[in-house]
């Protein structure tokens, strides 16, 4: 029997709605690890992108060599956390609070990473192998067949949402990190060793990015030129959705992703100016974000 025209249309609705969703995904998860460093430290990682494609190539590498997933995700975890608390220890923390020192210098960070990574592993286009299990097509109400690894990105990216708000919220760690921000001299003077936690934060919001490079990685693809896209979706999110805010970051990443899905899907031409005209909207109304604390 055939499909009449509606049906098709919803069809149609539900697959990009679904897109959206898993893109939201990713922009989350990339975005939230910004939010720690640019949000709660006041570090402007411009370097963040370069973090996302290192993940997505240590995963890669890892993946071809073992045939596991799981040891990539975790290699590049652990290999793009160590490469952000150095890049934390050896630069960004004689340049605390000076926002265009630390801008300008992760910038010409970023330059230098993208070259080597392209002298080391070209300008082709790779795809991370996912497991068999989680490379089958699974039936959806409306949609039809999804890809399974595409929904299980929406359930990873809710359990790490979940995980970053109740450390930051209801731990002892979250707790320091926040009075670190709002008043690092009298944190100090508690004892608590200011340098050393904001070298772990940092390490988290990296791993982060590279566990998304993997997630990214397998669900689309790993080339050059994903640093700078996932940077400036990570700008986006954090302005849209508040600094230092992790619900403000699953909210603006919902919001971006959304509305630059559904305008490639139905008005390709104006697909990007959306996702623009959502963060001047917000700007307009809410300088500091849909979440974000007043200064």
């Amino acid at each position: 029997m055939m499909e009449s025209f509606a049906e098709i249309n919803w069809r149609l609705f539900a697959i990009v709605t679904l897109n959206g969703l898993t893109l939201a995904s990713l922009y989350f998860i990339v975005a939230s690890g910004f939010s720690l460093i640019f949000g709660l430290m006041r570090v402007v990682n411009m370097a963040h992108g370069s973090l996302y494609l290192l993940g997505a190539y240590v995963g890669f590498e890892v993946t071809e060599a073992t045939e596991s997933w799981l040891l990539g995700i975790l290699a590049a975890g652990v290999v793009v956390a160590a490469a952000g608390a150095a890049l934390q220890v050896s630069i960004l923390s004689w340049m605390q609070g000076q926002d265009l020192r630390q801008a300008l210098a992760t910038i010409g960070v970023s330059i230098v990473a993208a070259d080597l990574m392209l002298a080391h592993w070209g300008g082709s286009a790779y795809q991370i192998t996912l497991p068999t299990a989680m490379s089958s097509f699974v039936p959806v109400p409306v949609a039809g067949r999804y890809a399974m690894a595409r929904l299980m990105l929406i359930g990873f990216a809710l359990l790490i949402g979940v995980g970053l708000w109740l450390m930051l919220n209801r731990t002892r760690l979250g707790m320091v990190i926040r009075a670190g921000v709002d008043d690092r001299r009298m944190l100090e003077a508690t004892g608590v060793n200011v340098p050393l936690v904001f070298v772990g934060v940092f390490a988290i919001g990296a791993s982060l990015a590279g566990m998304a490079g993997v997630i990214g990685g397998t669900v689309l693809s790993v080339s050059p030129g994903e640093d700078a896209r996932y940077l400036l979706s990570s700008l986006i999110v954090v302005i849209v959705g508040g600094m230092g805010s992790i619900p403000g970051a699953a909210i603006g990443a919902l919001l971006v992703a959304m509305a630059e899905t559904y305008g490639l899907a139905y008005t390709p031409t104006y697909g990007i100016v959306y996702t623009f005209a959502i963060m001047v909207a917000v700007l307009a109304v809410r300088p500091q974000g849909l979440l974000g604390r007043s200064a």
